[in-house]
């Protein structure tokens, strides 16, 4: 299919609760270099909007226009032979409330542009999606993806204990670990039950886990199991990792719930600075002095909330 792009595109839409609102930017610098003040983001990088628990929908850009007349002549382009197609009018977008686009008028600009569309509409079970978008003064037409909330699901885990990173959060910290999929090693050294494993593992995030109780290992690799996914998970301290990987996520929220002394804390930090790369630390208690002291640099952080109870996430290489 011939587009005006020389190079590819993607214009992406978030929403996040406002608890939740530096996790959802740190994402996005992970994935992107930057972040958004506002809940778009323009990017030349191809992240599958399934991945974040906060993009709602990524626009593949085939066509740009100063007018919609500029994309209705453009979109006489597409050829789909005998496939289907449906329009979507993207609702997020950056105009003033004096100028937003109402419902009926963002639906007649979605059958304009289908009446150029060498094709058949089927509104309800198209082979093929575009979405079209107002960005700038500007109009964007290209390929539609809707997110799907795929996490939510692995929240009936057949193993659970209330101190568990919820789902959003440990996909979240996944991405911000691993933002690109190509090459990288991963381990979780203090898994729990497997949270994050579950989300990293379901993004096709190369990861494996270990934690010293036997009874939480066996939890983890039956939820893993549970969601059809695999990945070794070893029942041993992460003093006796010897092989070397390219990041590692440590949740270490022991101070309110467990005995865990600030020495055993300090030596599971340079543990996981010996056999990573980069580090991403997920924890409820200041830990700037801690990773200053095992050699420890941060990168990026934010917090994350909720109700009165609090984590930081912080990069550290």
């Amino acid at each position: 299919m011939k587009t005006t792009m020389n190079i590819p595109l993607y214009i992406y839409t978030y929403g996040c609760r406002e608890e939740e609102a530096e996790l959802c930017r740190l994402e996005m610098r992970s994935f992107f270099g930057v972040d958004s003040p506002s809940n778009i983001m323009i990017s030349e990088a191809a992240i599958h909007p399934d991945r974040s628990p906060f993009m709602r929908e990524r626009l593949e850009v085939l066509y740009v226009g100063d007018t919609l007349n500029e994309i209705w002549e453009q979109v006489k382009q597409v050829q789909l032979d005998d496939a289907t197609f449906k329009v979507i009018f993207v609702k997020t977008n950056d105009l003033t409330p004096d100028h937003k686009i109402d419902f009926d008028t963002a639906r007649a600009i979605e059958r304009d542009i289908g009446e150029y569309i060498e094709g058949e509409a089927d509104v309800r079970n198209p082979d093929f999606v575009f979405g079209i978008i107002t960005l700038g003064g500007r109009w964007y037409f290209g390929h539609y993806i809707k997110s799907k909330a795929v996490w939510l699901k692995h929240s009936e885990k057949p193993r659970s204990y209330s101190i568990a990173l919820s789902t959003r959060v440990a996909r979240a910290a996944a991405n911000i670990a691993v933002p690109g999929l190509s090459g990288v090693k991963a381990i979780d050294p203090c898994c729990g039950i497997g949270t994050v494993l579950v989300e990293a593992l379901s993004m096709g995030i190369d990861i494996v886990g270990r934690d010293i109780n036997p009874f939480i290992t066996r939890g983890a690799r039956e939820n893993i199991k549970h969601f059809d996914l695999e990945t070794e998970v070893v029942c041993g301290d992460i003093a006796d990792v010897s092989g070397h990987y390219d990041v590692a996520i440590l949740d270490m929220p022991y101070n309110h719930f467990s005995r865990t002394t600030p020495e055993e804390q300090l030596s599971l930090i340079q543990h996981a600075r010996r056999i990573a790369s980069k580090v991403v630390i997920i924890a409820v208690d200041p830990m700037d002095d801690m990773l200053a002291s095992a050699g420890f640099t941060i990168q990026d952080r934010c917090t994350t909330r909720k109700g009165n109870f609090k984590r930081q996430i912080l990069v550290c290489s």
